[in-house]
């Protein structure tokens, strides 16, 4: 019998308020605090609104999708990999593990880039966070959580509760400051935004993605569902979760505009939230909200590490991962996970030196590997709803909302940040055929060997489109 992960306490004793902590603590990290820029860069106070009322809506369908699924199948833990394995296949499983598995690791890059983003309003050499020194030193923060982790962080769920609560502060603390100094005449000059906007579908196709960014983690709680004291409460934490954090991000988003004028928000180094602050009270904001953020990102940095972990973990348990990362030291943590996790992150790091702009480059990656899994859970919440009556229609609205949402997101990312995700899940199948070939089965069924043929495909027209400079990272 395999010992418990690191990533949470023991089977069935974790409590409704800490699978809470765990969805809003999974949310509430690096993207808050990004907010105004990457919002007015985009759109206005019209195009703000209509964005979060689209993602609140198109999220909370999500949210529901994973609350009823926690009811309607109970047998299936660790969320996003054992719905698409039941509903499609192994090698669909291993897609949705894999590419949550992905955008876990790649958020984890966003964190230090903001982290060291921050620092350099007092370092310049930091720069925007991805200059030589700067990866260097997030470098450093990798490994160190690594071995931190690798050491046994059982207390690491409770250590998370803490630091939820820890976060939330300073972003408190500017909501009520910037609804004292909202500006009526500013605000209603920012209603459309900027000359440079453009059409209403192009303001939305720039901050959706920002959304979806800041939303990860609403899968927080069935990803350790199998730990949860009462299965209902997975459920309950991920709709309460979800719409506390949507009230949060909205309201930061939205009382920036009252504050300063649209261009000025646009042009604000992150965190924005410091900018927009430091207008209002003076160069201690900057200071107030840099150490919110780094406490913030530490703590989402956590959260986010032990879910990459729990996942490919999981797989490597039931046979869709090699059997190495499905191991655990004698600290009961399951290092080799851990490793190929922090590897993986380590290696997007040094991406991130050929991009422009390192954080919304690695944000918008994120986004876009985690609608993969997103979608297949919903697909699969659409195929458990047929066949049923009453309680199968309800769920069939809320899957086919949820699967249509999910295929919005993914048309306004755009086709390059999609194809740029055949260049993680290419290589990654070696992973699937290895864990087959160790239980002496075939790597793929004909259906199987034709999707990866074309996942094949597309990663090297991407790989050839990059060489040739008609695509850049």
């Amino acid at each position: 019998m395999a010992r418990r992960p690191v990533a949470a306490e023991a089977p069935g004793t974790v409590s409704f308020l800490a699978l809470m902590a765990m969805v809003v603590g999974s949310m509430v990290g690096a993207g808050v605090f990004s907010l105004p820029q990457r919002f007015a860069q985009s759109t206005g106070v019209a195009g703000a609104l209509l964005t979060w009322g689209l993602a609140g809506a198109g999220m909370f369908a999500i949210a529901l999708v994973f609350q009823r699924l926690a009811l309607r199948r109970p047998d299936l833990d660790t969320g996003v990999y054992t719905y698409a394995r039941n509903g499609f296949g192994q090698y669909v499983g291993f897609f949705a593990a894999a590419g949550y598995w992905a955008s876990s690791c790649i958020g984890n890059v966003t964190y230090w880039v903001l982290i060291m983003s921050t620092l350099g309003q007092w370092f310049p050499a930091l720069g925007q966070g991805s200059t030589p020194l700067a990866i260097g030193l997030s470098s450093l923060g990798l490994w160190a959580f690594y071995l931190l982790l690798r050491a046994g962080a059982q207390q690491a769920a409770a250590l998370n509760r803490i630091v939820t609560i820890a976060k939330v502060i300073p972003i408190v603390v500017f909501l009520v400051i910037a609804a004292a100094a909202l500006d009526p005449a500013v605000f209603a000059e920012n209603w459309s935004g900027a000359e440079h906007a453009g059409p209403v579908f192009e303001q939305l196709r720039g901050t959706m993605l920002v959304t979806v960014f800041v939303f990860l983690g609403i899968e927080g709680a069935s990803v350790f569902s199998r730990h949860a004291r009462r299965r209902r409460d997975v459920g309950r934490a991920t709709v309460l979760g979800f719409l506390t954090v949507l009230s949060i991000f909205a309201a930061v988003t939205v009382l920036s505009y009252g504050v300063l004028p649209v261009s000025e928000i646009a042009r604000l180094q992150q965190p924005s939230m410091a900018g927009v602050l430091e207008a209002v009270v003076g160069p201690w904001a900057s200071v107030f909200v840099g150490v919110g953020l780094i406490v913030a990102v530490l703590g989402a940095y956590l959260a986010w590490t032990m879910m990459a972990a729990e996942v490919i973990y999981a797989a490597a348990q039931d046979g869709g991962m090699p059997r190495i990362f499905g191991r655990q030291n004698r600290r009961a943590a399951p290092s080799n996970a851990l490793f190929a996790s922090t590897l993986l992150a380590q290696v997007v790091l040094l991406l991130t030196v050929f991009s422009d702009n390192a954080f919304s480059f690695a944000l918008d990656m994120t986004a876009v590997m985690a609608l993969f899994p997103f979608l297949l859970t919903s697909l699969f919440a659409l195929r458990l709803s047929l066949g049923r009556e009453r309680e199968g229609r309800r769920d069939a609205v809320v899957a086919l909302a949820a699967t249509g949402y999910t295929v919005f997101l993914l048309i306004a990312a755009g086709f390059e940040l999609t194809l740029l995700a055949s260049l993680f899940y290419a290589p990654a199948t070696l992973l699937f055929v290895i864990a087959r070939r160790q239980q002496g089965l075939k790597p793929f069924t004909r259906g199987e060997l034709a999707l990866f043929a074309v996942v094949l495909a597309i990663a090297l027209a991407v790989v050839w489109a990059l060489a040739t400079g008609r695509m850049t990272l």
